[in-house]
């Protein structure tokens, strides 16, 4: 039953019985008859079928929450009476912000890998939206304020939005003085998915004070909304985490900080289970205390 749940959440994360049988070195037929042994254990249908995609069921998504803890558990136990109390092993899934993850996460990892030597990672840096049940990962690091309320959270600190520009574009284009400025200004816009982020959040007296942007450029990965900023083609909206280094050398210069929204929270954001495999609740710790 442990391998048919694993199995499930392979088929999950690879998007299709096919690609689910070549990672695990099973037939497609096979990989099929052990899915509708499953269907026919718990007396539903878990995945619906067309020729492009699958999709969870409400009880496919239910199996393959409950599915999770029970591997979870069973790796837990597993490692505690192979390895001991003291050593850590196996892989974990995680997922962070493309800038942050690149500057502030990575150097942390390749900490952590070489304390413990049998520990992998899979890191998955994009700036969109993770599913972290159906693409079977352990955590992630993200901004703002938690969208899936199933998810649990810890926190990372505040962090600060600036709006900033290279020198040489304050210099051709000036500075503004009041978010109603930006109106005349090429503004770089991030993209979550399918949703460019064309309104940025300012405060006004201590009132909300959203304000429309336009530019020429948008993208939908924060490192390169970064290194147009960078290249003098606009303002852009960054985390204060992002841009740290640039604002303390000189390489982006930050404006209308007076109207500054305030913080936003940083979380790692992660799965609801009883047990989490320790290589799991180590790296968070790491992570934790490395952006503390």
């Amino acid at each position: 039953m442990l391998d048919n749940l694993a199995l499930f959440l392979t088929i999950i994360e690879k998007g299709s019985l096919s690609a689910a049988g070549r990672e695990r070195g099973l037939s497609p037929a096979t990989v099929s008859e052990r899915l509708a042994a499953l269907e026919a254990h718990y007396g539903v249908a878990l995945l619906t079928r067309s020729t492009r995609s699958l999709s969870l069921t409400d009880a496919g998504r239910q199996l393959a929450e409950g599915a999770r803890r029970l591997l979870a558990e069973a790796d837990e136990l597993e490692s505690r009476l192979r390895d001991g109390q003291q050593k850590i092993s196996g892989l974990v899934r995680l997922s962070a912000p493309v800038d942050l993850g690149q500057h502030r996460i990575v150097p942390l990892l390749d900490r952590f890998l070489a304390e413990h030597p049998q520990v992998s990672i899979d890191l998955d840096l994009t700036d969109g939206y993770v599913d972290l049940v159906g693409q079977g990962i352990d955590f992630a690091i993200r901004y703002g304020t938690l969208a899936d309320s199933s998810l649990r959270a810890r926190s990372l600190g505040d962090n600060r939005r600036v709006v900033c520009a290279a020198p040489d574009y304050l210099r051709r284009h000036g500075t503004p003085l009041h978010p109603d400025d930006l109106a005349r200004h090429d503004c770089i816009v991030m993209r979550f998915g399918i949703h460019a982020e064309r309104v940025w959040p300012f405060r006004l007296d201590g009132v909300a004070y959203p304000v429309s942007v336009c530019g020429r450029r948008i993208a939908n990965n924060g490192e390169q909304v970064r290194r147009w900023a960078l290249d003098g083609h606009g303002l852009c909206l960054k985390s204060l985490r992002d841009v740290r280094d640039d604002l303390d050398n000189g390489r982006l210069v930050e404006v209308l900080a007076d109207f500054s929204a305030g913080q936003v929270a940083l979380q790692i954001v992660y799965p609801p289970t009883r047990v989490q495999p320790r290589r799991v609740r180590a790296l968070m710790e790491a992570i934790i205390e490395g952006l503390r």
